[in-house]
């Protein structure tokens, strides 16, 4: 049984080779984060304040279309789980239309910055940073976009060290334009929080091209049409925006209460939001490894109900959910124990007096951090189940009614209206992820996922039998 559940199909072995890779490239996007954070905080309190915020907002909007390219990923594993490799391309170019649609929507918010960070009430100093930064990021939407799409295609065909190789590229590119954009290195000029987000947006059009380039290849095109299937597909793409959608507006959504929860914070100062914004960063160092491993299972739950065996894709769950588990709670134990090792880099080039107040207060906000994060790893490997088999709607209305009712307008009731602090707003936030992790294990408890496709039915075709005209044969359409 022990062999069963490290080698057989969904153990541990499966998942981790499908995993491990994906926690490699989602890590190495933790780490450009945390570096370009940490350069912001070394270079000024009011750029690391602004940073988050406005982050956060530009991800936000751009999130929507993110989830729903990303979603590709689900359609590539179904189709490829059922032999029909051919479908596999033409359902990659329908995220890439996603991508140049989005792109032009998240641009055409750059003109508003200025009035969308004046409704906040921040300092005047972090508000005009947090426009700049806003805006050259929503620049570079549609290669962030497309970049989801290809990622997406190689993650469901599970061939993830692709992934794992372009991102740690991207990664590495984005910290050297950090580097030198910034603080005017190397003869460029000192941009501050401007350099960081030309940074960024260069090593996204990289990361684009670079998955672009390896799709083309002939053997890829050859085995999935990834060109041949470039045509805009009505039905198809219809589909995809069926169950894209609500992924994508469940990640809108989460990304929108968690912005509304950073605005929040931005009201009680610059020390409160500087600290919010260093434990979120902490957590996010943490956190985005087990994305990976809910990429992973999303996947193989998608290539197992393409398959027929929904027993096997339960069990590549479970072996996640005990893998994530066991690594998140080492993790809070740290946070607890040993939260120094992580603080410490933001303090490196900070003003020592100014810091000491920051850091005292993000010391507590990482025990709340540690209670949160163990219950975090039900909310991404079950939510990840059920959406890999297409139940996105679900999803989708559990983070609108949980954000709304345990986050977001706690923490306003709380903070703006009763004046109770960043405690009260940091209960509210801890809450909220405790509360949807037992939402989404219950839902894949119940099954209804199990009987779940986002891709059609294959049409049986009528073949004549050449021995015998008047008996037809069925065959599968391929």
């Amino acid at each position: 049984m022990a062999g069963d559940k490290w080698n057989g199909r969904g153990g541990f072995r499966e998942v981790l080779k499908i995993a491990l890779p994906l926690v490699v490239s989602s890590g190495s996007w933790s780490v450009q984060h945390f570096v370009d954070r940490m350069f912001l905080t070394w270079y000024s309190p009011e750029s690391i304040a602004a940073a988050m915020p406005a982050g956060m907002l530009s991800f936000t909007i751009t999130s929507i279309f993110i989830g729903t390219a990303s979603y590709v990923s689900t359609f590539v594993a179904q189709y490829f789980g059922a032999q029909r490799n051919t479908r596999v391309g033409p359902a990659l170019w329908q995220g890439i239309y996603v991508a140049l649609i989005g792109g032009l929507i998240v641009a055409a918010t750059i003109p508003f910055a200025d009035s969308i960070f004046g409704m906040f009430g921040h300092p005047e100093k972090i508000r005009a940073e947090e426009a700049v930064y806003f805006q050259y990021l929503n620049l570079g939407a549609a290669p962030v976009i497309a970049a989801a799409a290809l990622s997406a295609f190689f993650s469901g065909l599970g061939r993830t060290m692709i992934v794992m190789w372009v991102n740690v590229a991207m990664t590495a590119i984005n910290i050297v334009f950090d580097y030198i954009f910034i603080f005017g290195n190397l003869g460029a000029p000192e941009m501050g929080i401007k350099g960081a987000a030309i940074a960024t947006v260069i090593a996204q059009i990289f990361n684009f091209i670079a998955y672009f380039v390896i799709i083309v290849k002939p053997s890829y095109n050859r085995e999935f049409h990834t060109l041949k299937g470039w045509m805009f597909e009505k039905e198809l793409f219809a589909r995809l925006v069926r169950f894209g959608v609500p992924s994508g507006v469940q990640f809108f959504l989460d990304m929108l209460g968690f912005t509304a929860f950073i605005m929040i914070m931005g009201r009680l100062g610059t020390i409160p939001l500087a600290a919010t914004n260093i434990a979120f960063n902490i957590n996010t160092i943490a956190f985005m490894p087990m994305i990976g491993f809910g990429i992973a299972i999303s996947v193989l739950v998608g290539q197992y109900l393409g398959r027929g065996r929904p027993d096997i894709a339960q069990r590549s769950v479970y072996s996640g959910f005990i893998m994530t588990f066991g690594y998140m709670s080492a993790i809070a134990l740290m946070y607890v124990v040993f939260p120094e090792i992580f603080i410490a880099p933001f303090a490196v080039r900070s003003d020592p007096e100014y810091f000491a107040r920051i850091r005292e207060l993000t010391l507590v906000l990482l025990k709340f951090v540690a209670v949160y994060s163990v219950f975090d790893t039900m909310n991404i490997i079950f939510a990840s189940a059920i959406k890999g088999a297409g139940d996105t709607r679900f999803v989708m209305y559990m983070i609108v009614l949980v954000s709304a009712l345990v986050l977001v307008v706690p923490s306003y009731v709380a903070i703006v209206v009763f004046g109770y602090g960043i405690m009260a707003g940091w209960t509210a936030a801890s809450l909220y992820v405790i509360v949807l992790g037992f939402v989404f294990l219950f839902r894949f408890l119940s099954g209804k996922w199990k009987t779940m496709r986002v891709i059609e039915e294959q049409a049986p075709v009528a073949v004549m039998c050449p021995e015998r005209p008047e008996c037809p044969a069925i065959e599968l359409e391929s």
